[in-house]
């Protein structure tokens, strides 16, 4: 019989409840308070050249592999002189972040909730205006993309986070008879380390590929992106402040090739959080396939590597909606988001409208410095981009098969496809729209109706595509974070079994 007295034991995790919003968008009008502690923040950081270590653990090295961030609109300013890791340093951070692995893990997640949090509330209060203005200055963001980006989805990321891990904690396996067994489901981290490899493009990006699986008890290396390092810097700052244990969070500039060799080679690799090209998500796979003899754990991959987003446009489609919408997508932080629009399929009947208001928004345009308000595009990250769309632009120039409507000129002073990330259907036909998104439901991982292929927000479009655009694991949703956990179920039985033979066996 079971003995009424004993308590089950029970592993699972127990969180207080709390409910989140997405972070309020601040306009930066004319003469606002927010405007002025922008460019304060700009005034701060755009004459000074901040000096960034290697932190591991809780030491700060100072490598003699120097590297400079340059701002992309202003070749000859430096923000921030910082260093690549060598091969042995990041041996050395792996080894620190095993140093505390367990005692992070054993962390009470309801502990871990409370400092993504208070990272969130930084975000949004005291640095705020850092983010925005280390993103605009060191990856040429105007006030609005920075603003959306550096503010208010990373302060989304680790608010939205916090709340779907307490939220995951609330399923629990079936017990029948409590009286008999019961069973109890707790989530672990993954013994190792995590290597998070953020891009340029997003400063929330960075943040979210750094902090998202350290929730669920894991330590990580984070490499972040040259062309991003100051921003990224500042998260890390304000992760510490936080109170993020030493070595949990290990920053790691590195040269790509180094970083990729070293971590693929040790045992301890348990995963690689990975946003950037498809050629360098590939040679990761195909790196950690060639070693995977050597690992404690099936490392865990997930990787967004960008798209060819598209806009569908209906016979029936709001030619306004259409123009506008794919103006913003197209051309919003000079094309250089995973999500921008790459092309359009546009009926006949309805193309001379569209062009002829696609142009007549173009000659409105600004391109210039990211500072000016009135700035809708700027420059682009780096000068292989540059040259990179150069070189489409004098292909399509010399094609039989293009035609260039406006601009074609590029200035580089200061100054069905194999992908399925983001694509729109625009149409007041509603039985089209039916038939549209069940003929490309394949094609894209975020499918928009009536709205542009850019813009999603976390907790309510979670992002990631599938194809070759990446692992689909959609940043920003509930199930994000399941990626990062190793769970475990714990049966206990309060009746003992007294004989080994099972009744049909009787004679």
């Amino acid at each position: 019989m079971a003995n009424p007295q004993v308590q089950p034991i029970s592993v699972a995790a127990k969180v207080d409840d709390f409910q989140v919003k997405n972070e309020p968008v601040y306009e930066y009008l004319k003469d606002s308070k927010e405007r002025k502690e922008l460019f304060d923040a700009i005034a701060k950081y755009e004459n000074t050249c901040v000096e960034i270590p290697i932190i591991v653990g809780d030491k700060e090295i100072y490598s003699g592999d120097v590297k400079y961030q340059v701002m992309p609109f202003d070749h000859g300013k430096k923000i921030a002189k910082y260093y690549w890791a060598s091969s042995d340093l990041i041996k050395k951070a792996i080894y620190e972040s095993q140093a505390v692995r367990t005692e992070w893990e054993k962390t009470p997640l309801s502990e871990r909730i409370k400092l993504f949090l208070k990272a969130a509330d930084l975000v949004s209060g005291k640095y705020r205006m850092d983010l925005n203005a280390t993103t605009m200055l060191g990856q040429g963001k105007n006030i609005m993309q920075a603003e959306i980006d550096a503010a208010a989805e990373l302060a989304d990321f680790f608010r939205y986070n916090a709340y779907f891990a307490k939220e995951l904690t609330r399923f629990q396996p079936l017990s029948p008879d409590p009286k008999t067994t019961t069973n109890t489901f707790r989530f672990r981290g993954i013994e190792g380390f995590i290597a998070s490899i953020s891009p340029f493009n997003f400063t929330a990006i960075g943040g979210n590929l750094a902090t998202g699986p350290t929730l669920m008890g894991n330590v990580i290396l984070w490499k972040p992106s040259d062309t991003a390092m100051l921003s990224n810097y500042i998260i890390f700052k304000l992760l510490k402040e936080a109170g993020f244990p030493p070595g949990v969070i290990n920053f790691i500039p590195a040269d790509g090739p180094v970083f990729g060799d070293v971590i693929t080679k040790s045992e301890d690799l348990a995963g690689i959080n990975f946003t950037g090209s498809l050629k360098t998500f590939k040679l990761l796979w195909k790196l950690t396939s060639e070693n995977v003899d050597i690992y404690k754990n099936f490392p865990r991959l997930v990787g967004e590597c960008g798209g060819k987003n598209y806009h569908f446009i209906h016979k029936t489609a709001d030619v306004k909606s259409v123009v506008t919408s794919s103006i913003r997508s197209a051309f919003e932080y000079s094309g250089q988001k995973c999500s921008a629009l790459d092309r359009m399929y546009v009926p006949e009947s309805l193309w001379p409208q569209i062009k002829e208001g696609l142009l007549e928004i173009r000659n409105q345009i600004k391109v210039g410095s990211p500072l000016e308000p009135d700035t809708f595009v700027s420059a682009v990250i780096d000068d292989r981009a540059f040259k990179k769309i150069k070189e489409l632009i004098d292909f399509a120039e010399v094609s039989q098969d293009c035609t260039i409507l406006a601009g074609g000129q590029c200035n580089d002073s200061k100054g069905n496809h194999k992908y399925a990330l983001t694509g729109a259907v625009y149409a007041q036909d509603r039985q089209f729209l039916e038939h549209a998104a069940e003929i490309l439901k394949m094609s894209a991982g975020n499918f928009y109706i009536n709205d542009k292929s850019t813009g999603s927000v976390v907790g309510q479009q979670p992002f990631g595509g599938g194809r070759l655009s990446g692992t689909n694991d959609k940043a920003g949703g509930p199930h994000y974070l399941l990626r990062w956990t190793s769970p475990q179920v714990v049966k206990e039985t309060f009746v003992p079994l007294t004989d080994w033979k099972y009744p049909y066996m009787a004679a």
